[in-house]
């Protein structure tokens, strides 16, 4: 996949020796690419986008010459690409080199051009939908593509305060040198808006009011006013978003109500739903992707047969939709059956057959692992799982599928 120099994570050799050289310098331990002090993981768990896909970023920015707004590292187009993938295409640069570029979101590649033109136009977008519908992934491939970094990153929660989305102090240098820039400590949006790069706010509607109104004049005039620095060395004591500035922000259906949203941020914001997967086959796709690289990260191998990844996914879309595929009503649970639960499941599934495999078959554990996940909110939800296998799993197995035979002797497991 990487040409030239470049090795498997994006760097040239050169650079890693350089590291290497410095690292050694300062007592630092390298172990197979993994750099850390003595005694503590480097390693990360979850990789950032701009990190993990370097080497599609930087083909992309040569790739596609065309106008891009400014600030924004790839063209509009480029970024489209780079979210929605070249459909197995292989992509030939000026230098030679050629890519196919992965497919990171699953969904409608309209729904990602109109995210790009309204990042485009340097208009604040708003992504909801309900949890698990991957909204928050979304923002992060954006960020990244737009202006190489989705890290200026904010999180919703009651106890956000207006200082995070604005600026705090360095105390001991404001006491020591008295207000200044230095003395500053900017929040994730002011720096984005210094930078001309693109901030993200997740959970927006769990913000408290008077924080979230913090947003308005902000999105409105581009600027934050310092008092403290006004007549001082520093200028007039304002901030202003230089070209490429704009914001992402994220929302849950599920949390209409608990910090609505006031009109006049509504109006400042271009609102775009994030449905879930409507493809059972794109869906399991996914699934087996994101479990096979979870249990690539703790060192085992993924081997939950296709055939019971498929029935998990199918349970979870007929839990979802209310209705099965064959079109059988079905009582939907209070939780929410998304995408991201199912990966968890097939997670969970894989590693109890890596780890815990006793020469069970792995389906067996498919109903306890369901369960799990449809009583976290009430537990009314368990009779409608039952329901379910009374329905659905009872009428494919008597339809003789196997797999759906095998799941209906469990239900037992279930009571």
């Amino acid at each position: 996949m990487s040409g030239g120099q470049n090795t498997a994570n994006g760097t040239t050799a050169a650079g890693a020796k350089a590291r290497t050289d410095v690292t050694e310098a300062v007592g630092v331990t390298v172990v197979s690419g993994v750099t850390g002090v003595p005694g503590v993981s480097g390693a990360r768990q979850i990789e950032l986008p701009e990190d993990r896909h370097a080497e599609e970023l930087a083909f992309l920015a040569e790739y596609d010459e065309g106008p891009r707004p400014p600030g924004w590292h790839l063209t509009p187009r480029a970024v489209v690409t780079f979210v929605c993938g070249s459909d197995g295409e292989t992509l030939s640069g000026a230098d030679g080199r050629r890519l196919v570029v992965s497919r990171k979101f699953v969904g409608d590649r309209g729904l990602v051009e109109r995210c790009v033109v309204t990042l485009a136009g340097e208009r604040g977008l708003l992504l909801v939908g309900e949890p698990g519908t991957a909204k928050s992934m979304l923002s992060e491939l954006l960020a990244a593509a737009v202006c190489g970094t989705s890290a200026l990153t904010v999180q919703g929660t009651a106890g956000t305060t207006e200082d995070q989305l604005r600026y705090g102090w360095n105390y001991a240098m404001l006491l020591a040198t008295g207000p200044s820039r230095a003395a500053m400590v900017p929040s994730p949006v002011l720096t984005a808006m210094t930078r001309g790069a693109v901030a993200r706010i997740e959970e927006v509607t769990r913000c408290l009011p008077e924080v979230q109104d913090a947003l308005v004049s902000l999105l409105s005039e581009r600027r934050i006013a310092v008092p403290e620095l006004a007549g001082g060395p520093d200028g007039d004591g304002t901030v202003h978003a230089v070209p490429g500035f704009t914001l992402i922000a994220t929302a849950n259906l599920r949390d209409r109500g608990v910090s609505e949203m006031s009109a006049a941020l509504k109006r400042r914001f271009n609102f775009e739903t994030v449905g879930p997967i409507d493809d059972l086959d794109a869906e399991t796709e996914l699934v087996r992707g994101q479990a096979t690289a979870a249990l690539a990260r703790s060192g085992a191998r993924f081997s939950v047969d296709d055939a019971v990844l498929e029935a998990l996914v199918t349970a979870f879309r007929d839990l979802r939709s209310g209705r099965s595929a064959e079109g059988w009503e079905v009582e939907r649970p209070t939780t929410v059956m998304s995408t991201a639960e199912a990966v968890q499941v097939a997670t969970s599934m894989g590693l109890g057959a890596a780890y815990l495999g006793d020469g069970r078959d792995v389906v067996r554990t498919l109903p306890g692992h369901l369960l799990g996940t449809v009583r976290k909110d009430d537990p009314a939800d368990h009779a409608r799982l039952l329901g379910y296998w009374d329905g659905p799993v009872r009428r494919r197995a008597e339809q003789g599928a196997a797999l759906w035979r095998t799941l209906w002797e469990l239900r037992d497991d279930l009571v």
